[in-house]
């Protein structure tokens, strides 16, 4: 199966309302994140740019955390619960 047919992760983009969030990376990483538009743009046929896929790619890996999953709750956010040892 050749790169243009494998589908990515990331899949086509949903619409969405946007907040603008500045932030720095690495030269390398921005690489990354160039070529990986690059192939997003050419598997999907949909130019889009880094800075349009950073939220995308954060989202993502947000769900598929299950520490973050787990710790989240619908009230604030919980202290650890230390677990004594059961003196059996």
């Amino acid at each position: 199966m050749s790169a243009s047919t494998k589908k990515l992760r990331l899949g086509p983009l949903p619409d969405t309302q946007t907040v603008k969030l500045t932030f720095t990376c690495s030269a390398s990483l921005k690489a990354d994140l160039d070529r990986y538009a690059a192939l997003h743009a050419q598997t999907y046929g949909e130019t889009v740019d880094a800075l349009t896929l950073i939220p995308h790619m954060l989202e993502a890996f947000m769900a598929g955390d299950r520490g973050f999953r787990k710790g989240t709750t619908s009230g604030p956010p919980r202290s650890p619960v230390k677990r004594e040892a059961n003196p059996s």
